[in-house]
């Protein structure tokens, strides 16, 4: 008779968690690592990396993946090497080779000038190999069986391009982007606009909104915590659930109206603490974080509108 696996009663666990994302592990592999050692419930990121890249990557925990398009909205700072005078399928170098072109004449002041030609607001096209889907299928599975689809072009913004070394095949920049921009899909804008090929031979996330790579706890440390630890030694790198959105203004609330927020009503805003439109992080009882909220305007009143609420039992 087959036996049944037990499962692994899961448990609830609230917070965020700044990783140093690995080199060769999936985003989502790096995040079920950690769930899996903390027996979470629940869990998310915010913002993919591929296997390739390393560096920033934000876990939510809880009632924090409430609060995570903070981070997924965020831009982003990067700092790549393109390696040039080849393509590869994928557009980094985890790809199949393509085609090899010759290396182009290169100087600083032809790079400088490039880096500002591509700079500011502009529509990139998504690559194949992404994890966005089409008719319900991820595109990375349909360019693995050989097929190409259309892709709507997306705005990004470009903020700035900063050249930091070039070599005859190489160059390595740091681009602070927009989200929804891919950094394979600029190197090789890049490399054909110097009449060449190119694709990433690295890539390291080293901001994304305010969270920077001096923030980070790596995998390992993480790992030899919890060996150590157990799961405390795992929380005890663990930031409170309203660390993405502490860059917002602060609302104190008395106990009635921080009820009805909870409930899903408007209450009416006593002081301006924000402009109309704004989102303002709401607090009760002095220091409970109890979610966000909207600042709006009706008949000559200011209302907050509630956004994201924490849930009442992660409140007790």
């Amino acid at each position: 008779m087959q036996k049944t696996q037990k499962k692994i009663p899961r448990k609830p666990v609230d917070g965020v968690l700044l990783l140093d994302k690995p080199l060769g592990l999936s985003s989502n592999q790096a995040l079920q690592r950690i769930k899996w050692l903390l027996k979470a419930k629940k869990a998310g990121h915010t913002g993919n990396l591929d296997p390739l890249a390393t560096g920033v990557l934000p876990l939510c925990f809880g009632e924090a993946t409430k609060f995570a398009s903070q981070g997924l909205d965020a831009d982003k700072t990067y700092v790549t090497r393109i390696q040039l005078g080849e393509t590869r399928d994928t557009g980094d170098a985890e790809g199949e080779a393509l085609e090899c072109f010759p290396l182009p004449e290169m100087n600083e002041t032809r790079l400088q000038q490039l880096l500002a030609d591509f700079t500011g607001p502009q529509q990139q096209v998504p690559p194949m190999y992404s994890a966005l889907k089409h008719q319900g299928r991820k595109l990375y599975e349909l360019a693995r069986a050989g097929e190409n689809v259309e892709r709507p072009p997306r705005d990004i913004v470009l903020h700035q391009l900063k050249l930091l070394e070039f070599t005859p095949d190489s160059l390595t920049l740091e681009v602070h982007c927009s989200k929804g921009t891919y950094i394979r899909v600029l190197g090789e804008d890049l490399a054909r606009a110097l009449g060449s090929g190119g694709y990433l031979s690295s890539l390291r996330r080293i901001a994304s909104g305010a969270e920077d790579a001096s923030q980070l706890v790596d995998l390992p440390t993480l790992e030899a915590a919890f060996e150590q630890q157990g799961e405390a030694g795992i929380l005890a790198y663990m930031r409170p659930v309203d660390h993405l959105v502490r860059h917002l203004p602060i609302c104190q609330l008395n106990e009635a109206d921080a009820e009805k927020l909870l409930q899903g009503q408007a209450v009416k805003l006593l002081d301006e603490v924000a402009a109309i439109g704004e989102n303002v992080r709401l607090y009760a009882s002095g220091s409970d974080f109890i979610g966000l909220a909207q600042v709006r305007s009706e008949a000559d009143k200011l209302l907050l509108q509630p956004l994201k609420m924490r849930s009442v039992a992660a409140q007790g």
